[in-house]
């Protein structure tokens, strides 16, 4: 059965249905939850948890892969996926931003996010 992978910390069952509906076009939407990246890793252990998750991956045959979190793990499975031959995507959305103030005089900001549309990663 054709699936679409969310590679990301943002679960699907949070998604707007706009969303879902997008990512249904590809398949059954399946969470792999995005890991913790250790900011004392070099590149070699990136690139190890990379290759352990692009086999995750690989392993439901997805039709497409939503990937987004920490950069350098991402620029690495964007890779190694795309090098099998899987599209890739991230997520397109509009920033909405409304500062207020605050009744002691101190500024907030509520920030929210609209779905748009999936962009594929460009293969270089």
């Amino acid at each position: 059965m054709p699936c679409f992978v969310n590679f990301s910390n943002h679960p699907s069952t949070q998604w707007a249905e706009s969303q879902l509906v997008a990512a249904r076009h590809y398949g059954e939407v399946l969470d792999l939850p995005f890991p913790d990246v250790d900011p004392h890793w070099d590149e070699r252990d990136v690139l190890r948890l990379a290759e352990q998750y692009a086999n995750e991956v690989l392993r439901l045959h997805p039709v497409a892969v939503m990937c987004q979190g920490e950069f350098s793990l991402c620029v690495a499975v964007i890779q190694l996926l795309q090098a099998k031959g899987v599209m890739v995507l991230c997520a397109c959305s509009e920033r909405n931003a409304e500062a207020y103030m605050n009744d002691d005089g101190s500024m907030g900001k509520r920030v929210s996010f609209a779905f748009v549309r999936f962009r594929k990663y460009r293969l270089f």
